[in-house]
């Protein structure tokens, strides 16, 4: 991050000081934000001076939507770390033979890793990250397992059987989601008809083994007995990455399978209800703010937050470790992700990292920008009502405007 966090101080107003710049600020924004009509919340503020440079309505609650994920991010970071990693395992109930049959069954557990999939698949939509089930079965036959005697069993007990959220009343939400939801997925949550996501998973790593000269065919779905023996474990990337693999595209089953693993690790219980309390409690404690949270993603209509709490979230996370692992996994403005397309051949491109937040009706986008006198700038600007296409103009000439600040 550019510039160290200045000492703590109150904030001041931007009507203290009126420079050139900062009423040039002033009035972009105002004409940037004019013609929408519709309800708008903004904040601006220097956190190298304390000064608060834009204010409007910034402490009215509105829905957060992808901006959301600030609070997943920042949250899952803190409760489990910055290194953790999820694993798939698969473990035996049973003993190997000699001439390599295992009898009894192998249990296919999920630990909630998004990225578990086929290498093809995560070459092209995962950035190159995830474990494939190509590396299990090759752990398999290291143990000289060249049958088994039973089947393969897809345990996703770890987390509930909701397959969406509060959207599609925890149905399956394939628009938002881009899969299924699941303690256990292939490919981003991939089903085919018949299959569960964690049953396609089951069979997939099945089919690879066949592939490779084992004998094991999937059926079903149960849980994991006690006594099981491990015999392959895939990881995840770490947390720093995942997060990024999230923020980046905006990736809505990422979010929610992060606030089910927050959930399941801290109540025993993987679900959006309990993973959402987690993550509202340790917002509320680390950082004073106590917006609404009811999942990861901000897919929920009824999630609020305000300018002023998603400010002060950036200002506190601001040059901390926790900070440099959201900032670095946001999208950067005119570049990457969700903000490729804003903020082309102005001063915000490359210069300022940003999270979009899209709902119909609902555009936001919140982050940090490196101003051209190498202040750090702060922002949160919330739109109600236009279109997102008219919204999202604005949005960009807002971000523009920060950044020539």
């Amino acid at each position: 991050m550019p510039d160290a966090p200045a000492v703590a101080r109150p904030a001041r107003r931007a009507d203290d000081v009126r420079t050139p710049q900062l009423r040039h600020l002033q009035a972009a924004v105002v004409g940037a934000l004019a013609p929408d009509g519709g309800s708008v919340g903004v904040l601006i503020e220097d956190l190298v001076t304390g000064q608060v440079l834009f204010t409007r309505a910034a402490g009215i609650g509105r829905p957060p939507a992808s901006v959301e994920k600030l609070y997943t991010s920042t949250a899952a970071l803190s409760l489990l770390g910055p290194d953790t990693r999820l694993h798939t395992d698969v473990l035996g109930a049973g003993e190997l033979e000699p001439g390599g049959v295992w009898h009894g069954d192998l249990y296919l557990r999920g630990d909630g890793d998004p990225t578990f999939g086929d290498g093809t698949f995560n070459r092209l939509y995962e950035d190159g990250y995830g474990p494939t089930a190509a590396q299990l079965v090759a752990q398999l036959r290291r143990d000289g397992i060249r049958r088994v005697a039973g089947f393969l069993v897809a345990d996703e007990s770890r987390f509930d059987d909701d397959r969406g959220g509060p959207a599609t009343n925890n149905q399956p939400d394939i628009p938002d989601y881009g899969g299924e939801l699941s303690a256990l997925v292939y490919d981003h949550g991939a089903t085919a008809k018949g299959y569960t996501p964690a049953t396609f998973a089951a069979n997939e790593v099945a089919l690879t083994a066949r592939a490779q000269g084992i004998g094991l065919f999937a059926f079903g779905s149960g849980r994991t007995p006690g006594g099981a023996r491990l015999l392959a474990t895939v990881a995840s990337p770490p947390l720093s990455v995942l997060i990024r693999l999230m923020d980046v595209p905006s990736d809505d089953l990422f979010a929610d399978l992060l606030a089910k693993q927050v959930g399941y690790r801290f109540f025993g219980r993987g679900t959006l209800t309990m993973g959402a309390i987690e993550i509202g409690q340790d917002i509320a404690a680390h950082y004073g703010i106590e917006p609404t949270i009811l999942d990861g993603s901000g897919l929920d209509k009824s999630d609020r937050s305000s300018p002023e709490q998603i400010v002060s979230l950036l200002r506190q996370l601001w040059g901390t470790p926790i900070g440099q692992d959201v900032q670095a996994a946001l999208p950067v403005v005119g570049e990457t992700g969700t903000v490729r397309g804003i903020g082309v051949h102005t001063a915000a491109q490359g210069h300022c990292e940003a999270k979009t937040g899209t709902l119909n009706y609902v555009s936001n986008l919140a982050g940090w920008c490196s101003a051209t006198d190498g202040h750090t700038l702060a922002f949160a600007v919330m739109i109600d009502g236009p279109s997102n296409w008219q919204a999202f103009g604005a949005l960009a000439k807002v971000v523009a405007a920060i950044a020539a600040y």
